[in-house]
């Protein structure tokens, strides 16, 4: 009996997914659980297994067609085992319904020996006069015996034609625009991620008024709690990167502005009650990918640096499950690591705000002497802006919630 392959729901909130690939061909022999094709959702690639062991008889869907939970895909069964549905037989057409698939052209009746149709019996003063002026006798509704078309029924149709209101003048054809032929080059086919980074991109712009604040922070603080514990943290298996930091001290503000754990609903603003924190993973020339930290204020520094490890290794070996990437609340994304100082984010809908982080330079600075005066330093200094959905928060929250962040990385205590 022949197996279908069916869509799976590959998480609570993804409903659909490209299908990039089948690793199978027709014909081929697969085994229970064996991956057969390969799903793209939210840029996360997952691979679908057989549900029996069989032949692969048939592929319903081709590669790069979006397909939905539940979608039936192909079908498996055994060598030489017909299909539910290719047994039935062909409907054949009536002869009426052969007839009225092509339906030729009405010609004008105009002879006088026309004879008994869908128009009824026609009269040789009705042909000659329909001859004179030029009329398909079966547009004219007849008021004779049968239907039949008498000639008062013939004037009064040419003389309703006549007090028909005139065309309007055609419009004049635009003239043929020259065709721009694209210039020498080698095209580079859109990947699923580069599709689903677009979509997102152009779409959180056209939902969202984005703002931007810039505040910048002295990293000493930062810098020599990681110096002093990093070995530590490597001894307990975890990397510890500047950006469990940022998460923290993201973290802590929000917490003192849950305005900014938000989305806008058209009923009105909706506080999360979870702190997600989407980071964003460089996928090198694949794009990128922002796996989510569920539940980040409940992790402790070292915690935090486990999860992002392990996030972004699997990201970047392509092991993340679509729920991964689901159901960030606030996002971070780190474009100092390639020597950007600041930049304004894009907001990953459908979230209220997004922190980007510059690169951390030595700086001088002038500092309040505690004594009195002024002083000239160096310190390690970084640009921190955040985008903000202006519907959702006005300038001065989005700066006092962005003060609260830089005061974190400034006086926080990492030592929970």
């Amino acid at each position: 009996m022949a197996i279908k392959v069916i869509m799976p729901r590959l998480g609570e909130s993804v409903e659909e997914g490209t299908l990039t690939k089948w690793l199978k061909s027709v014909g081929d022999e697969v085994q229970e659980y064996e991956p057969l094709l390969e799903v793209n959702t939210d840029k996360v690639d997952t691979e679908i297994p057989s549900p029996a062991s069989g032949i692969l008889m048939e592929i319903l869907v081709p590669k790069g067609t979006v397909v939905k939970a539940g979608q039936l895909l192909a079908w498996i069964g055994e060598a030489k085992e017909t299909l539910p549905g290719e047994a039935a037989e062909p409907i054949a057409l009536q002869p009426e319904e052969a007839q009225a698939t092509e339906l030729p052209a009405p010609p004008l009746v105009g002879r006088a020996e026309a004879r008994e149709g869908a128009a009824g019996f026609i009269s040789p003063v009705v042909a000659r006069m329909a001859r004179e002026h030029q009329v398909d006798l079966r547009q004219v509704t007849g008021s004779g015996r049968g239907g039949r078309i008498t000639k008062k029924d013939l004037l009064n149709y040419i003389e309703s034609i006549q007090k028909a209101p005139e065309a309007p003048p055609p419009v004049p054809a635009t003239p043929p625009q020259p065709r721009i032929l694209p210039m020498p080059g080698r095209l580079l086919p859109h990947t699923p991620v580069r599709r689903a980074i677009a979509e997102h991109m152009v779409r959180s712009k056209h939902t969202s008024p984005h703002v931007s604040t810039i505040m910048e922070a002295d990293m000493s603080t930062v810098i020599a709690h990681r110096e002093e514990n990093k070995e530590r943290f490597a001894r307990d298996g975890a990397n510890l990167t500047f950006t469990a930091y940022f998460i923290a001290a993201s973290v802590s503000a929000l917490r003192k502005f849950p305005i900014v754990n938000s989305s806008w609903d058209e009923e009105g603003i909706r506080l999360h009650e979870q702190i997600n924190i989407g980071v964003a993973v460089s996928l090198g020339d694949e794009g990128l990918i922002v796996p989510v930290v569920k539940n980040a204020d409940s992790l402790s520094l070292l915690g935090l640096a486990r999860a992002i490890n392990d996030l972004a290794s699997r990201a970047r070996a392509k092991q993340l499950k679509p729920d991964e990437v689901q159901g960030g609340t606030f996002t971070i994304t780190n474009h100092g690591v390639s020597g950007s100082l600041f930049a304004m984010p894009i907001i990953n809908q459908p979230q209220c705000a997004i922190l980007g982080v510059g690169a951390i330079q030595k700086r001088v600075v002038v500092l309040q002497d505690p004594h009195g005066g002024d002083l000239i330093a160096i310190r390690p200094m970084v640009y921190l802006s955040l985008t903000f959905d202006h519907r959702i928060l006005d300038g001065a929250i989005a700066d006092n919630f962005l003060a609260a962040l830089v005061d974190h990385l400034e006086k926080g205590d990492y030592s929970g």
